[in-house]
């Protein structure tokens, strides 16, 4: 059965998410963020009949999360997101969100691989910080201006304002190097929750890369992050750069999928095309 979680369910929804922070590091800071009700945010979960939770789905605004162990009711969870003219994207773990492709007008699916780093035993403790700096709000536009010239990431319209976001909430935090004037080299953490954060913006300035300027802000964000008793986890695409992150102890746990809806237009609709 199908039921709207409330406060009422916390404890039980975080004792299932638990079990795979890493997995579940989007879900558990929504909520931890933003509660159960909020006309941006809502919880379902499938119960059984002993009220033991099953299955998990989070919509944030047009995202939906959904989370399970195993087999999930992807069918009744993709009626909720079927009614949802306002559905943008179903991201997850692939072997759950495969589970939506027959209820779901999948167009397109970009998939990740999914990495997890439990301990600081392959990490360089005796690096030096001493140009290692933590960002503050000030720093922000000098952090925005790297990032601009790092060819491989796609910096939307809102990359600022999050930016700015994470670091006033304490949801994620960004150590960098800088020589005079300019960031050369940063590192970021996002999504941070009591569990778990995820580690982006990896990256050098175009002209002071192969110098290991990213490597130490890594390796520093990473060891103080799990100096806290979290969990670290990242995405990445290019097997060099998974070669660079499994040498500081990541492994990967698996493939995290993206999968965006069919678009159709209203003259579409109205004639029933689709």
């Amino acid at each position: 059965m199908i039921v709207k979680m409330d406060q009422t369910w916390h404890e039980k929804v975080m004792d299932y998410l638990s079990e795979e922070p890493a997995l579940n590091l989007f879900i558990i800071a929504d909520i931890e963020n933003f509660g159960y009700e909020t006309d941006s945010q809502e919880v379902w979960a499938d119960v059984d009949d002993k009220e033991s939770i099953t299955g998990i789905l989070l919509r944030y605004k047009g995202n939906y999360l959904p989370y399970g162990k195993g087999k999930i009711n992807a069918k009744a969870f993709s009626e909720i997101i079927n009614k949802d003219k306002s559905y943008e994207m179903l991201s997850g773990k692939k072997e759950i969100t495969e589970q939506f492709v027959p209820f779901l007008n999948i167009e397109r699916t970009k998939e990740l691989y999914f990495a997890e780093l439990v301990d600081a035993k392959a990490l360089n403790k005796n690096s030096s910080r001493q140009n290692i700096r933590q960002a503050d709000i000030n720093d922000v536009e000098s952090l925005m201006e790297l990032k601009y010239l790092i060819k491989e990431f796609s910096i939307g319209k809102t990359a600022k304002e999050s930016l700015e976001q994470a670091l006033t909430t304490k949801t994620g935090r960004t150590y960098f190097i800088k020589e005079e004037d300019t960031v050369v080299s940063c590192a970021s953490s996002t999504a941070e929750n009591s569990l778990s954060a995820m580690i982006v913006g990896v990256c050098s300035h175009p002209e002071k890369r192969n110098k290991g300027y990213a490597s130490l802000c890594m390796e520093a964000l990473c060891y103080d992050i799990l100096a806290e008793g979290k969990t670290l986890c990242l995405f990445y695409d290019n097997p060099k750069a998974g070669s660079i992150y499994k040498r500081l102890g990541f492994y990967d746990i698996g493939h995290w999928s993206m999968n965006y809806p069919l678009q159709t237009t209203d003259s579409q609709k109205q004639q029933g095309t689709v």
